[in-house]
């Protein structure tokens, strides 16, 4: 049984993962730009970016994850994905300040969740 009958939807832990890369760079990508151009720092750390991303982020954990449960029967994949939303949402109530650790939150909570998805991308081969 391929990837592709096991999920209806090719390749959606791998998108999530992507998903999940993509934030860590945008954190890593906002913090430098702060420190080396205050303007274009303000705009990537405006609260839209964070509350579009943790909304994708979200749905698409809920249904590959989800999938996964349905699937495999593993319930690890699918906690480890919730609790690193989990951080990544206590992240945005942090200050974007840069002193209050949103970024490094964020980037554990990132990193969670992407361990979450690998777990159910391993469960499902």
């Amino acid at each position: 049984m391929t990837i592709t009958t096991r999920l209806g939807w090719p390749g959606l832990d791998r998108l999530a993962i992507a998903l999940s890369g993509l934030c860590l760079v945008h954190c890593i990508a906002s913090a430098v730009f702060l420190a080396m151009l205050s303007t274009v720092g303000g705009m990537l750390l405006s609260p839209i970016f964070h509350e579009v991303g943790l909304t994708l982020a979200i749905a698409l954990g809920a249904v590959a994850l989800g999938k996964g449960v349905l699937e495999h029967g593993y319930l690890m994949p699918a906690s480890m994905g919730a609790f690193g939303l989990g951080v990544m949402a206590g992240a945005m109530s942090l200050p974007h300040d840069g002193g209050g650790g949103e970024a490094l939150w964020t980037v554990i909570g990132v990193g969670l969740l992407a361990f979450g998805h690998d777990l159910n991308r391993r469960a499902l081969s």
